[in-house]
């Protein structure tokens, strides 16, 4: 499996969602070309030739975001406890000045320090 592709078992469980078109291309290489692009976060346009022409991939794309293809195949997949997600402050680590912290020195510009 390549970076970047779905396992067999993750396209079982969602090939059968994806709207039938006589002609057209193979489904599972156009859902890999877009996960490739949304785990990248490379433009359309730098998208691998083995995927297609990009700009057919993307014009797919807009067409089945259109009628909210995508939006059924999270809902399809996501977890209903997880509309909300709070994190704890206390597990986020900061620097000790954010916490207001006094500097006991300073450096100078030319590297010697100067005591407080």
């Amino acid at each position: 499996m390549r970076r970047y592709q779905i396992s067999d078992q993750q396209w079982d469980l969602i090939k059968d969602l994806f709207p039938s078109r006589g002609g057209q291309p193979d489904n599972r290489l156009f859902f890999d070309a877009v996960y490739w692009v949304a785990k990248s976060g490379a433009p359309w346009r730098d998208l691998p030739t083995r995927y297609g022409k990009w700009n057919s991939v993307y014009v797919r794309f807009n067409r089945l975001t259109r009628i909210g293809f995508w939006d059924k195949l999270f809902e399809r997949f996501s977890d209903g406890d997880l509309h909300q997600l709070i994190l704890d402050s206390t597990t986020i680590k900061a620097a000790p000045k954010a916490g207001g912290l006094k500097k006991t020195s300073r450096r100078k510009p030319w590297g010697g320090r100067v005591e407080e």
